[in-house]
């Protein structure tokens, strides 16, 4: 099986930036459709961004379209969450998870492997 550490998240002002990132082991990373989720304190785990085993391919979550891009590198076997223009309801802790699925599933059960998360805290 895949497994997945996350890293980057911290403490931004309104409006700035924060690159996440979740670099995988154990299995052959182009072999899984990637994925984040977030989960704020009290609320349930919700889907963020998807992408393709090859990156070809993304969707993003309306209420971050415009202003997360969701990316990877197979040869780095990371995949990427660019967060711009945060805003205070973007605070969570923030999940990468990998698919064996060939789409680009919101659901959280479609994703068998999790990391452990990282906090996102945007101030106002």
């Amino acid at each position: 099986q895949v497994q997945l550490v996350e890293s980057g998240g911290g403490l931004v002002q309104t409006g700035g930036s924060l690159r996440l990132s979740c670099a995988a082991s154990g299995r052959t990373f182009s072999n899984y459709g990637m994925a984040w989720f977030r989960q704020a304190s009290g609320k349930e785990r919700e889907f963020v961004a998807a992408v393709s085993r090859s990156g070809a391919s993304t969707y993003v979550a309306n209420p971050v379209k415009g202003r997360f891009t969701i990316s990877r590198d197979n040869a780095k076997s990371t995949v990427y969450l660019q967060m711009n223009s945060l805003k205070p309801e973007d605070t969570a802790v923030y999940y990468c998870a990998a698919t064996n699925s060939l789409s680009l599933p919101q659901g959280l059960y479609e994703y068998p492997y999790w990391g452990q998360g990282t906090q996102v805290t945007v101030s106002s």
